[in-house]
């Protein structure tokens, strides 16, 4: 027999939807507080949108709420749902042993739910009697949609190469205990950022996303981040926006068809990262701002032109969340690279580095700016072999000029450098002159994108983005 999720698989595709409509009987929905009017309610729901419901999820605290009555209708919404449309009860149970399987029994046996929502918090032992049967299917609590979620899911943990988030460390077991494939994740669509992370740990599971419509979040955003490239493996999650609508049926359909257009652009656009920043540091882009890492007006550079924008990433030593998340930046990078140390550039790169080191668990050497005539009067500090291969850590990256300083250093002492990643690539011609010496420059963002990515959700001004853009289109033709 097919698993929950190969079953889920084929009505996805048969449908060509991923909307799972909620069936949250709110009592300010209800003309009266009773069973049957929340039966009716769903009972509503259920027949003006399941030509276009990929599943259906009814909240058990809302029936639990109406007492033993609710308990009774809730079975009786379950049964109500046609066949082949997945019932998802979103009971977030968690706990051990026979009270495990008692609540497994509920779930499956008495009420005939499809799958369930738990909690990951005990373990894999309480979740073992909810995934005996193969035709059913756990969404364990990843990265939820709320916004105190940051309070335990966003705590950084240890590791042997990162840092990595509590909710990362559960996308991981999860793509490892949901080997017989009934394992799925609940990730909110109201961080973007993370649903992508979750889809790098957990490439082939199905995520329930809450989060759109009444929280808040962006459709398109959501989609790129979390869906697989089969363009399925998210299961969009929409209550109100249907429920409140006078028409549910239209409303479920036009939300189908927003989801569909959404898909084809996808399709469409550009690679992620080509014009915008990708997912993973979009957030950094209005981080720079707020930090003044990146200021407006006129400026005297050393050079002695003036310029009317100018970075200073020294300031990122004042914020250490945001150094935290630069740094995991960066090791996203690194990741894909082949090397033994990383080389931290004096100055301002160097706390950048450090966070790195630390993180990533990636041993750090740096080239000094200036060797000392005393002491060891070495010109690169820290522990290293020659032969060994040196990954550059900069800030910025104008003419890369200072980039070849430090290169020539590192490699007299028997080193040797590929790569060469920095934050913000100025696009002064860095890129070029390095790829012309053989190496590879890595930047998170180039000086375009941010400027796009600030143009996009109107950020900045226009004409204070323009005068920059004339800036870097004069600067780029008088070099």
């Amino acid at each position: 027999m097919p698993t929950f999720f190969e079953k889920l698989d084929q009505r996805a595709e048969a449908i060509d939807s991923l909307l799972c409509v909620g069936l949250d009987p709110h009592p300010q929905d209800l003309p009266e507080q009773t069973a049957e009017a929340a039966k009716a309610f769903c009972l509503r729901l259920i027949n003006a949108t399941h030509p276009y419901a990929l599943a259906f999820k009814p909240n058990a605290a809302f029936f639990e709420a109406l007492g033993p009555e609710g308990w009774v209708v809730l079975a009786e919404v379950i049964q109500a749902v046609p066949a082949g449309i997945p019932v998802i009860l979103d009971a977030k149970r968690g706990d051990i042993s026979s009270t495990a399987r008692a609540y497994a029994t509920s779930a499956f046996e008495r009420l005939g739910a499809d799958a369930i929502t738990l909690s990951p918090y005990l373990g894999y032992d309480s979740l073992s009697p909810f995934m005996e049967d193969p035709e059913k299917g756990i969404f364990l609590l990843c990265k939820t949609s709320n916004p105190g979620s940051v309070d335990l899911q966003d705590l950084p943990l240890g590791g042997h190469y990162r840092l990595m988030t509590v909710y990362e460390k559960v996308a991981g077991l999860a793509h490892e205990w949901g080997a017989n494939g009934n394992l799925g994740l609940v990730v909110g669509a109201t961080f973007p950022e993370a649903l992508q992370r979750v889809r790098q740990l957990a490439p082939t599971q199905w995520f329930l996303a809450p989060g759109l419509g009444a929280q808040g979040a962006d459709l398109a955003t959501a989609m790129q981040a979390g869906l697989r490239p089969d363009g399925l493996g998210l299961l969009i999650n929409v209550s109100r926006g249907i429920s409140r609508a006078d028409d549910p049926g239209l409303a479920a359909r036009a939300l189908v068809e927003r989801f569909r257009a959404a898909q084809r652009n996808l399709q469409q656009s550009p690679a992620v990262g080509e014009s915008t920043p990708p997912l993973l540091v979009a957030p950094l882009a209005e981080g720079l701002l707020s930090m003044g890492c990146v200021q407006f007006g006129e400026f005297t550079l050393k050079s002695g032109l003036i310029s009317p924008i100018y970075i200073d990433l020294r300031r990122l030593v004042a914020f250490p969340g945001w150094m935290t998340q630069v740094a995991d930046a960066y090791i996203q990078v690194l990741e894909q690279l082949k090397f033994d140390r990383i080389a931290g550039l004096p100055y301002a790169a160097l706390p950048i580095a450090t966070a790195i080191s630390l993180q990533g668990n990636y041993p750090l050497i740096y080239p000094r700016k200036d060797v000392k005539d005393y002491g060891t009067a070495v010109a690169v500090e820290g522990i290293y072999h020659p032969g060994e291969t040196v990954a550059v850590i900069d800030d910025l990256a104008t003419t890369g000029g200072s980039k070849f300083e430090a290169i020539d250093k590192l490699t007299e002492v028997g080193l040797k450098v590929r790569d060469v990643v920095v934050l913000i690539d100025r696009e002064s011609g860095a890129r070029e002159a390095l790829a012309e010496a053989g190496y590879r420059m890595h930047a998170l963002f180039t000086l375009s994108q941010l400027l796009d990515h600030w143009e996009t959700i109107q950020r900045l001004p226009a004409e204070q983005i323009a005068s920059v853009r004339a800036f870097l289109g004069g600067t780029s033709e008088a070099g």
